[in-house]
């Protein structure tokens, strides 16, 4: 089965219901690429949760979890910056937490992912970066 992301506007409404996005892979690194994502994101009115078993405390002012599974709250997005052998087990985990979008960065895709994610009910996005494509369908402006 072929994948096709979903189109330019079910990305704008994905991104317009979207109020948690976990970031599985977020650095505290403030040059690294999944940082200045999520930052941008936080700044456009997305609350980011960061996941990440390598850091303790926060990251953007955010409570950091070792894993999907810690989070108390619910995540409709699971923003992805890992390599593609690890994705097909964060999106095993993003279904057990019953997130509804499995989002793989720019430069990243996994055919076991995309059909774990399918079999869970979620969105597929692939080698897409978040922070452009919510400037290019919602200009910049966040869920505003």
């Amino acid at each position: 089965m072929e994948f096709n992301n979903p189109t330019r506007e079910e990305i704008g409404q994905l991104l317009r219901k979207a109020g948690n996005i976990a970031v599985v892979g977020l650095s505290d690194k403030s040059d690294r690429t999944s940082y200045m994502v999520a930052e941008a994101m936080q700044s456009r009115g997305y609350r980011i949760i960061p996941v990440n078993p390598q850091v303790q405390g926060e990251i953007l002012g955010e409570t950091v979890y070792a894993t999907l599974a810690d989070i108390p709250e619910p995540v409709d997005i699971v923003n992805v910056f890992r390599r593609e052998e690890f994705c097909a087990d964060v999106a095993r985990d993003a279904a057990a937490i019953k997130a509804n979008v499995l989002w793989l960065q720019l430069g990243i895709h996994s055919d076991e992912a995309v059909q774990i994610a399918a079999e869970n009910g979620m969105t597929a996005v692939t080698n897409r970066c978040i922070k452009v494509e919510d400037s290019i369908v919602l200009r910049g402006a966040g869920r505003g």
